[in-house]
Order: C-alpha cells, then structure tokens, then sequence
C-alpha cells in the first residue's frame, strides 16, 4: 500500500469522524431541549407539593403526612423520570458516538503517520486532528466516571468546529518534516502540549458553563441549565481540570526550552511562540493562585481561566499563521 494511499484512507477517517461528530452534536442537543419540558413539569408541581406541605404542618388529615414523599424532585431539579425517555436515548447516542469519533480519528491519525513514516504533528492540521482526538477520548473516559451528558453539547460542537478548520483552512498534504523538526522531542514535547490544551478545552467548557449557570442563580431566573449540576460543584470541577493541565503546559514549556537549546544553540530565543507559550503559562498561573486567595471571588478566577484559553486560541490561530519566527511550522 503507498503512502499516497495511506494518507487518502486517513482523510476518509477523518470525514468519518466529523460525520459521526454531527451526529453526536445533534443527539446532545435533543438531549438538553429535553430538559427544559421537565423543568416546567417539574415547576408545574411545585404548587401542588407547597399545599402538601402546609396541610401537614397545620395538621391536617394527609395520606402523605408522617411519611416522606418518595420521589419528589427538588425544585428546579427534576428527577430522572421527568426526561422525556426520547431526550435520554440521545444522550445515549451522543455518548457512543462521541467514542466512535474519538476512535476514528485515531485511525486517522495512525494512517497519517505512516503515510509519513514519522509522528504526525509536524503542521497546524495535525496539531488540530490530534487535539481533537485527545479532546473526546478524554471527555469520554471521564464521562464513564461522572454524568456528563450535560456538558457533551459544549465538547463535541467545538471539536467539530475545529475539525472544519482543520480540514478548509489549515489542511496540509502529508510530507517529511522540515530538519529542525527531525527529532525526539517532537514526540515529548508537541505530544503533551496536545494533551494539555484538549484538558485546557475540557476546563474552559465547564468554566463557561458555570458563569452562565452562576449568572442565572445570581438573578433568580430559571432556566433549563437548572437540571445542570449545582454552580460550585461546576467551578470545582473546572478547576480540577486545570489543576491537571497546568502542570503538563509547565512540562511543555521546559520541553520546549530543551529542545531549543539543542536545536538553536539557546533556551529561549524570544520566538513569539516561546512567548506566547509563557504567556498562557502565566495567565494560568495568575488563575490558579486567584483561585487560592480569598479576596477574590471564583467567578474573578474563572474569567482568568477563559482568558488563559482565549490566549491557547490565539497562539495557535494567530500566531502559527501571521507571526514569522523560528516555529514557522504551520504548512500553510
């Protein structure tokens, strides 16, 4: 089989892989439509249950009274039942199909590198297949530990986002690396900071969505995100991730320095990717360190995380592209 025809199958997987995303974005969607219907059932009870309640403390005759309520949802809260069976098949769906995406774009992502008898992360459109592989692998092996269904929409819409860009903007043909490239810490180095800005990705989603539901909380207005775990579990969940990612992007920026020196003959050579590299190291620190100090408040601190992954964005989107330096590596 030639290469030319191992990389043709990667790019069959890869389209594979956004259509099985598709599918998996639409499925989660259903899902959190599904919500909204059993939060207003849910609050359509509310009145009923607060008669109930008034009766047995009056004393009055109650079937109900001396005994709990089995199966009262919380308000707000609905419980499980309250689901249209429909929006919890989807989920369900979306769930295997993220995993069959996750799948398919590591056989794509195998096919590329033997295509090019090398690790595939010499250009942009790698960098983006492999971040997106790494993204839903993760959210699918966490999603085995937790309920996560609430927050499949917020990771597959972007992944799919990404993989678009990957293939209209920053495709690339496979091809050998450029000589500075041609070494072992492309594999160490390249790897992990993959690895970190898809745990990055999964810690500014969950950040997102916990300002949001915090911001709904704040101002006593309901919403289908009430069916969302609670606004702190969201913000300490948001923050174990980077707890996780922050010390894989302090590996990558030592990687980084090493391999420059034997590269380039200097650790730091104020590159603007190695700038920018210590720039997102640093907002991400000021994050965690907020986050530890009892002045400020976690929403302050989440915003510091949002910016620190707005920073990922633009040293990958604007800074590979429009900035000439010696990490000129994009393809384009």
């Amino acid at each position: 089989m030639t290469n030319e025809t191992l990389a043709g199958y990667a790019n069959v997987s890869l389209y594979s892989a956004m259509a099985v995303f598709t599918i998996a974005m639409l499925c989660y969607a259903v899902y959190l439509a599904g919500l909204l219907p059993a939060r207003d059932r849910a609050g359509d009870r509310e009145p009923e249950l607060a008669v109930d309640r008034e009766l047995v403390s009056a004393g009055a005759p109650s079937e109900t009274a001396g005994t709990p309520v089995s199966g009262t949802p919380r308000p707000g809260r609905p419980d499980e039942s309250d689901v249209p069976s429909r929006a919890r098949a989807a989920a369900g769906i979306g769930a295997t199909t993220t995993w069959l995406g996750g799948m398919l774009l590591v056989v794509s992502i195998a096919l590329r590198g033997l295509s090019v008898d090398r690790w595939p992360l010499g250009n942009m459109f790698e960098f983006a297949v492999m971040g997106s592989m790494f993204t839903s692998i993760a959210f699918s092996v966490w999603a085995t530990k937790r309920d996560l269904r609430w927050l499949g929409l917020f990771i597959t819409g972007p992944i799919l986002l990404v993989l678009g860009m990957a293939v209209r903007v920053w495709y690339t043909e496979a091809a050998e690396l450029l000589p500075s490239l041609q070494s072992y810490w492309l594999v160490i180095h390249v790897t992990v900071a993959v690895l970190a800005s898809a745990i990055f990705t999964l810690g500014a989603a969950a950040s997102a969505v916990y300002l949001v539901k915090d911001a709904f909380a704040r101002s006593g207005r309901s919403s289908f995100l009430d069916r969302f775990p609670d606004a702190p579990s969201l913000e300490r969940t948001a923050y174990g991730l980077h707890i996780v990612a922050f010390p894989l992007w302090t590996f990558t920026l030592i990687a980084g320095a090493i391999w420059a020196r034997q590269a380039w003959a200097s650790y730091w050579n104020w590159d603007p990717k190695e700038v920018w590299t210590f720039v997102i190291w640093v907002v991400y620190a000021a994050y965690l360190h907020s986050r530890a100090t009892s002045g400020i408040s976690r929403q302050t601190a989440t915003y510091i995380a949002l910016a620190g992954y707005a920073c990922i964005i633009v040293n990958f989107a604007v800074v590979n592209v429009f900035f000439v330096g010696q990490h000129s590596y994009s393809g384009l």
